[in-house]
C-alpha cells in the first residue's frame, strides 16, 4: 500500500522550471497544480534568473510565459535551444495569434499554449514532450489502455494521453492491472488511502465519475469501466 504523500511509481519525476512573471498565477495555481501532477516544480519571475536555475535544477522542461518584465520569452526561447540542446520548452502565452505560435515554435519551443491554460492540456504535454526528448522511450505505442509516464498518464490503445491526479492513477493502477476482473470497493479504497475505516466509499465513486468525465472531455472517448453494483468495478478494455 503507498503512502498518501507518494506517486504510484517511485521514479524521478520530471523536473520543471517555470519562468512566469504573474506572481498569483504562478505561485498559486501553476505550481501546485503542477506538483499534483507529479512533476518537481522550480519556479521563477524574472528571465534573469534562468541561467542560474538551470545550472541548479538542470529541468527536463521549461515553461515561460512570452510577456516577461525584463526580456521577451521568445528571445529567452531562443537562446535557451542554443545553448541547452536538449531540454524541452513550452511557451504559455495570452497572445494566442498564429503569427505567434509561428514565431514561438521557430524560436525553438517544442509546444505554444495560450492562457488561461487547461491544467490537464498543461500535463499532457509536459509529459507527451518529455516521452519525446527520452530516445530510450519505445517508438511504438502499445494497443492498449495504459499507465505510462512512472504512472502520472494514461494512455489510450493508440497512444493518446490523459494526464492523471495522484489519486487518479492510484485507483486506475489496479484496474489497468486486471482487465475484465472485479476489483472490489476495499481494494480500490486501499489503492488510495492508508486510512481506510475513515474513508467515505462515496468519494470513491465522485473521484471516479470525474475520471470518466475527464477522458471524454480530453479523448472523446469512454473510459472502459464498469461499475459492479455494491461490490466494485471491472475494466473491460
Amino acid at each position: 500500500m503507498l503512502p498518501p504523500e507518494t506517486p504510484a511509481k517511485a521514479h524521478s519525476p520530471l523536473r520543471v522550471l517555470l519562468l512566469e512573471d504573474d506572481e498569483l498565477l504562478r505561485d498559486r495555481v501553476l505550481v501546485p497544480s503542477l506538483k499534483q501532477f507529479g512533476f518537481m516544480v522550480q519556479a521563477i519571475g524574472h528571465a534573469s534568473d534562468i541561467e542560474q536555475q538551470m545550472r541548479q535544477l538542470t529541468p527536463d522542461i521549461v515553461v515561460l510565459d512570452v510577456g516577461l518584465p525584463d526580456a521577451s520569452g521568445f528571445d529567452v526561447a531562443r537562446k535557451l535551444r542554443s545553448e541547452h540542446a536538449g531540454v524541452g520548452i513550452v511557451m504559455l502565452t495570452a497572445r494566442g495569434e498564429t503569427t505567434d505560435r509561428i514565431r514561438g515554435l521557430s524560436e525553438g519551443a517544442d509546444a505554444y499554449l495560450s492562457k488561461p491554460v487547461d491544467i490537464d492540456l498543461l500535463a499532457a504535454t509536459l509529459h507527451s514532450l518529455a516521452r519525446r526528448l527520452q530516445s530510450t522511450m519505445p517508438a511504438a505505442t502499445s494497443a492498449r489502455w495504459r499507465l505510462d509516464a512512472d504512472g502520472w498518464c494514461l494512455l489510450s490503445p493508440d497512444g493518446q494521453t490523459v494526464a492523471l491526479t495522484q489519486l487518479e492513477s492510484r485507483v486506475l493502477s489496479p484496474l489497468l492491472q486486471a482487465p475484465n476482473t472485479l476489483v472490489t470497493r476495499e481494494a480500490l479504497i486501499g489503492a488510495v488511502t492508508t486510512n481506510v475505516h475513515a474513508y467515505d466509499p462515496h468519494r470513491l465513486d465522485s473521484m471516479i465519475h470525474r475520471l470518466r468525465k475527464k477522458v471524454l472531455r480530453v479523448l472523446g472517448r469512454s473510459l472502459p469501466l464498469n461499475a459492479v453494483q455494491g461490490q466494485g468495478y471491472v475494466f473491460v478494455p
